[in-house]
């Protein structure tokens, strides 16, 4: 009926290499990119107008600051389209820009309203292709464009991707996956650290360690499966085919997420599996008598009505295209050939008015099946292969600092621990090391460039492991591992290992050479290796000796410097009880102000930047950047607001903040915070009380988790005369309560010990096992 649309995924480095042999085989004439047209938004035909009237600059920026990113509703309830007519009725300030008696701002949003929706410029579609039999010129004409990825001239169309088919070219998208490099990656370290080969295409589809990481919401880091919504439904649904998967895929979207919970009661015999026809279980069955995909659609307008293939194709496109005419249009002859089938007309009238309604959210089953199948893969893999998987995913999100911190607390979930970079264990990227422990690469590391990286690799691999710092230097190419990348290696925990010297010494001053151990040790290193002096013969430089040992604080900001992340430690590990049970909001929630409008939050983190300033109007304002487990974010307090607490907000600080989110008058989408209090954590826990409540359902403990539980409690037993231990985390009250709602007892106990501190990692166990549930209570 139509020509297809041919879609294929290749992993991310190999994209490239694609198009490039594609090209060459079918010639450079016959091939091209696709064009897109970027055209003006609203916010955007303001600006540009702005620039060429001359309008000035703050007062461009302050019309843009106005239009919120969603239009407030209207009185029927409904959010308006966002355009300047509209976003001109809701905001006061640009009305009195339209009606100013200034005529540079009144005709400024005058032309803006006439240009906004215009083509404003070109681009490359991100991986529509086009291959013609012909010169693609004798069928489209042909533009040059630049491509992001490679800098390069490329043809492409002057015609965009929608309208390409009516041409009569097929359109191939091209694009790159980055699971599919994961899946690479993982294979790849599961051959380095374990010597076995694995063939991700022939991996068994029914592995019940597989099904039994779906069953349990494990889905962090796969594919497609791991949001906390998907994650719910899977234990809920307990899937134990590949079918299953295929149909969680299919519904988990808008729209269909409405039968997920009837899809479930039915797997599992609640509720009972209805046809409206008999025949329809033959292609309803797998999905448990819900219609759920496209094709199932095609092959019952065939079976009740007899529909030709042709017919069913066009059904199917009418409705994944949401064609509501060319469905109304198709309605008799569905009417018409199942009635002339013996069907009685109001079940077949039932039928289709539920394929209307299926209409808006049709999926196909091809779709869905190809990506469950790569999920599954990713599944597999954290499932058989769990620390090789994992370092492959924080291998390709490397520059995602928050996914990195979002991994590592999956694999400490998991019984995987993460370890900083390593001389002798760590390669160029994330890597698992004989123990099973994943490693930072070197290339993490800011400062190590690539060339020393493979400098130093090679090296080891060549003649062996680096005995000691000084092995190192004497055998490393100093032309490409330089002052700055030794030094780097050094704070980042590279050299810990040769534990004889402590990071600090590394770049401390010596008295009597007046130069860094580092440098010594470059010109030791140098003299060895070009002066051709045998290692005896030279004298190591002596590390310096009574210098001033880092605060634990103070080596974690050098870690984070130099890797982005707290690796050994966090500052507010100590404070954990208080940061994740005492604070209502996270530091990454900042970013989303507009959702806590009108509430009293509170917030609980260090303090990682200030940077102050003056607003166009001179009132003076400070931005303050606040880190927390979940990662970064910022808020604004201006003039009185800024002069009141500016002195709480010193780099380093770690806080509780308490305050109240409050939305501008005529601007309600931007949300500015009016601080309460803010306290001092260090202070904060010497004049709280924490009590600890620890819920134990007998009927699901197993015995290793309780004598881990009863170890772990015994080593954080407090000190009984001191305020806090010995790391500073806060001592805390416990109290156990024993449930079996079998057998309907219930013991509520206080323990003997006189207190525990309650530490991050207490709180992880805590929250791994599901026989275990807790609350803190802080007063």
């Amino acid at each position: 009926i139509s020509l297809p649309d041919i879609d294929v995924d290749f992993d991310d480095d190999g994209r490239g290499r694609v198009l490039s042999w594609v090209t060459q085989k079918y010639h450079a004439e016959n091939c091209a990119h696709i064009i897109t047209y970027g055209t003006m938004a609203t916010k955007l035909a303001i600006k540009d107008v702005a620039r060429v009237q001359k309008l000035p600059l703050d007062i461009s920026n302050r019309l843009c600051k106005a239009i919120p990113d969603k239009l407030p509703e209207g009185p029927d309830g409904k959010v308006p389209k966002m355009n300047l007519p509209n976003a001109i009725a809701a905001i006061p300030e640009l009305r009195e820009a339209e009606a100013s008696s200034d005529p540079l701002l009144h005709d400024t949003i005058r032309y803006a309203k006439m240009l906004e929706g215009n083509v404003r410029n070109t681009g490359v579609h991100a991986c529509g292709f086009i291959i013609c039999r012909d010169p693609i010129s004798d069928w489209v004409p042909v533009s040059t464009a630049e491509d992001k990825e490679t800098g390069e001239k490329v043809a492409c169309t002057q015609y965009e991707g929608r309208v390409i088919e009516e041409t009569g070219l097929i359109k191939m998208d091209f694009l790159g996956l980055k699971t599919l490099s994961i899946i690479k990656e993982a294979v790849q370290n599961i051959y380095e650290s374990l010597n076995v080969r694995v063939d991700i295409d022939k991996i068994p589809i029914d592995d019940p360690a597989t099904y039994q990481l779906y069953c349990n919401g494990s889905t962090i880091g796969t594919f497609q499966f791991e949001s906390t919504g998907m994650q719910r439904y899977l234990i809920d649904l307990q899937p134990s085919t590949f079918e299953d998967l295929i149909a969680m895929n299919a519904l988990y979207r808008p729209g269909p997420m409405q039968y997920i919970p009837q899809f479930i009661k039915r797997k599992h015999g609640e509720e009972p599996i209805v046809y409206d026809l008999p025949c329809m279980e033959k292609y309803l069955k797998d999905t448990y008598g819900i219609t759920v995909y496209q094709e199932q659609v095609m092959l019952l307008s065939r079976e009740i009505a007899d529909f030709t293939r042709g017919e069913s194709d066009a059904l199917r496109k009418a409705m994944g295209k949401k064609l509501i005419d060319k469905l109304n249009h198709m309605y008799p002859k569905f009417i018409k050939g199942g009635t002339a089938k013996g069907y009685d007309p109001k079940v077949l009238e039932k039928i289709w008015e539920d394929w209307r309604a299926f209409a808006s959210y049709a999926f196909n089953k091809s779709h869905a099946t190809c990506y469950s199948w790569v999920a599954y893969q990713t599944a597999y893999l954290k499932a058989n292969y769990p620390a090789q998987y994992m370092a492959g995913v924080m291998s390709r999100s490397l520059a995602d600092i928050r996914t990195i911190t979002k991994l590592m607390d999956e694999c400490k979930s998991m019984g995987i621990r993460t370890l900083g970079p390593h001389i002798n264990e760590s390669r160029e990227k994330f890597s698992v090391n004989s123990h099973g422990d994943i490693r930072f690469g070197l290339a993490a590391i800011k400062g190590v460039g690539g060339a020393a990286v493979q400098s130093i690799l090679n090296e080891r691999k060549a003649h062996g492991p680096y005995k000691d710092i000084y092995d190192f230097v004497e055998r490393i190419n100093h032309a490409t591992v330089n002052r700055k990348c030794l030094e780097s290696l050094a704070l980042a925990g590279a050299f810990d290992e040769f534990d004889t010297i402590t990071r600090e010494q590394y770049v401390a001053e010596n008295p009597a050479t007046r130069t860094s151990f580092i440098e010594d040790l470059i010109r030791y290193g140098r003299h060895v290796l070009f002066d051709g002096f045998a290692e005896a013969a030279i004298a190591h430089p002596v590390p310096p000796k009574g210098i001033v040992t880092w605060s634990d604080l103070e080596r974690l900001n050098h870690e984070r410097d130099l890797i982005g992340i707290y690796i050994s430690g966090h500052p507010l590990d100590k404070y954990a009880v208080i940061v994740e049970h005492g604070a209502s909001m996270k530091a990454a929630q900042l970013a989303d102000a507009a959702d806590y409008a009108n509430t009293e939050v509170s917030i609980a983190g260090i303090v990682t930047s200030v940077v102050p300033g003056r607003g166009k109007d001179g009132r003076p304002y400070g931005t303050v950047y606040i880190e927390d487990y979940s990662g970064t974010g910022d808020f604004r307090l201006w003039s009185d607001e800024w002069a009141r607490w500016s002195g709480y907000f010193a780099e380093g600080n770690i806080v509780l903040i308490k305050a109240m989110y409050k939305p501008r008058r005529y601007n309600p989408a931007i949300c500015d915070i009016t601080i309460g209090q803010v306290d001092f954590l260090p202070e904060l826990i010497k004049r709280c009380r924490l009590t600890l409540h620890v819920n134990i359902r007998i009927d699901l403990l197993s015995d290793s988790t309780a004598s881990e539980l009863i170890a772990k409690l015994s080593a954080s037993n407090a000190p009984a005369k001191t305020d806090a231990a010995p790391d500073g985390t806060p001592p805390c009250r416990l109290e156990v309560d024993f449930k079996d709602p079998l057998r309907r007892i219930h013991i509520p106990m206080t323990s003997t010990l006189p207190k525990i501190t309650v530490n991050r990692d207490l709180l992880q166990f805590l929250d791994q096992d599901e026989a275990i549930n807790y609350s803190v209570h802080i007063a």
